[in-house]
Formats: C-alpha cells, sequence, structure tokens
C-alpha cells in the first residue's frame, strides 16, 4: 500500500516533460519581450536625436496602438523623453524576472532529476546528394528513474 502512495505523489515523467517545456515556454516570452522594449529603447533615441534638430512648431506623426496622432514636435518631445527614461527600468525588471526564470528552470531540473542531452545528427555524406538534410536535434529531456 505504501507504493501506490508514492506513485501518486509523484510526477508522471509527461508531466514532468510539460511542466519542463511551460518553464521553458515562460523564458523564452521574457526573452522575446526584452527584445522587443531593446529595439524600442534603440527607436526612441534615434527619434529623440532627429526631434531635437526640428524647429519646435512643426508637425510630426506618432503611432499609439494602432491609432496615428499628429503633434508639434515640441509637444511630441516630453512624452518620447518620459518614455525613455522609464525604458531602462522596465528593461532592468525584465532581465531580473528572467534570471529568477533561469533559476527556477534549475531547481526544476535538480528536483526531478532531468538530464537535457544534445542530439548528435551527422550531416549527409557529399557522395550522397539525394539525401535530405535533417537538422540536427535540439534537446531532449529524459528523465531518470
Amino acid at each position: 500500500m505504501a507504493k501506490p502512495a508514492s506513485k501518486a505523489g509523484k510526477k508522471s515523467s509527461e508531466e514532468v516533460f510539460a511542466g519542463f517545456q511551460a518553464l521553458r515556454a515562460e523564458q523564452r516570452q521574457l526573452a522575446s519581450k526584452i527584445s522587443e522594449l531593446e529595439m524600442d529603447l534603440n527607436e526612441h533615441k534615434i527619434v529623440l536625436e532627429t526631434l531635437r534638430g526640428v524647429e519646435g512648431s512643426r508637425r510630426c506623426f506618432r503611432l499609439v496602438g494602432g491609432v496615428l496622432l499628429e503633434r508639434t514636435v515640441e509637444g511630441a518631445l516630453p512624452e518620447l523623453q518620459a518614455n525613455l527614461s522609464r525604458l531602462p527600468a522596465a528593461l532592468a525588471a525584465l532581465h531580473d524576472q528572467l534570471a529568477r526564470k533561469g533559476q527556477a528552470i534549475n531547481d526544476y531540473i535538480e528536483t526531478h532529476d532531468i538530464r537535457l542531452q544534445r542530439g548528435a545528427a551527422s550531416a549527409p555524406a557529399p557522395d550522397q546528394p539525394d539525401q535530405p538534410a535533417h537538422p540536427p536535434k535540439a534537446n531532449v529531456l529524459v528523465p531518470s528513474a
């Protein structure tokens, strides 16, 4: 009777794999968001550089949520500068979340005794051009029992 009780508390390999995949997906989403904000930061810097050399009463346009807004340069500059000053803090927070997510993945791997194996697929020989090239497998999750 002790064995069924211990198995009920233990996750199956499919559940462990699904949990691991979910953590990795969250990590990829964070990395994607960081990349997006870094691009926004660079775009804000470029636009601010450009607009600083322009007369303040000149019209400019800004796309916000799919809506094109008409502003003057002197009205748009403070908004852009405020956004630019907030972006580094947001990036720092996301980098911190990414580091915590990486630690959570490492803890999950240790807790469930997971081993990642790198697949090693060989490239087709040059004298056999008819065979399709198969990309090497990235990671294989192997739960140890």
